[in-house]
């Protein structure tokens, strides 16, 4: 919804949220976060190859806590990437975990993927622990693929098949 523009631009201006990310958001505006949500919005359906589908996470309150989406969906091979951002305020209080939990459900009982995959710096010991404890398994890693504060870093990949999902929040 266009009220969870400014909440959506607070972890995009997080500094410490966008070390996590390759795609460097700090620059993003208002009218950015707007375009975003508008083009999301009543988008949940599969369409076509390449298709991003992206959701809020809201608490009770319906406040805005973060986004969290399938993208680079291929429909043919059943595929699609993770991604999530949260805003701080929601770091810690096991929001990501259930969110993740959800929507790996939706993509595999309801779009009928096969396999959702991720990528995250091997520095980011918080989001590896939550991709972890929801049921992703390490695949693979790029050594010394990204270089961050002048150190090489190392770029990990990650899984989960439809038959190793397990839906317990």
């Amino acid at each position: 919804m266009e009220k969870d523009a400014p909440l959506m631009l607070e972890w995009m201006h997080d500094t410490e949220v966008q070390s996590g990310f390759k795609k460097n958001m700090l620059e993003a505006s208002l009218e950015d976060a707007l375009k975003f949500i508008q083009d999301a919005h009543g988008n949940d359906r599969l369409k076509r190859e390449g298709q991003s589908l992206h959701f809020a996470i809201a608490n009770e309150e319906d406040e805005y806590l973060g986004t969290i989406s399938l993208k680079n969906i291929d429909i043919k091979n059943k595929t699609a990437e993770f991604a999530i951002a949260t805003r701080r305020k929601a770091h810690g209080t096991g929001v990501a975990f259930q969110a993740t939990k959800l929507l790996l459900k939706k993509a595999f009982e309801e779009y009928d993927l096969r396999r959702v995959y991720l990528s995250v710096y091997s520095n980011n010991e918080n989001a590896i622990t939550l991709y972890e404890n929801c049921g992703f398994r390490f695949e693979g890693e790029f050594r010394e693929h990204f270089v961050i504060d002048g150190k090489p870093v190392n770029w990990k990949w990650y899984g989960i098949l439809r038959d190793e999902f397990q839906y317990q929040l």
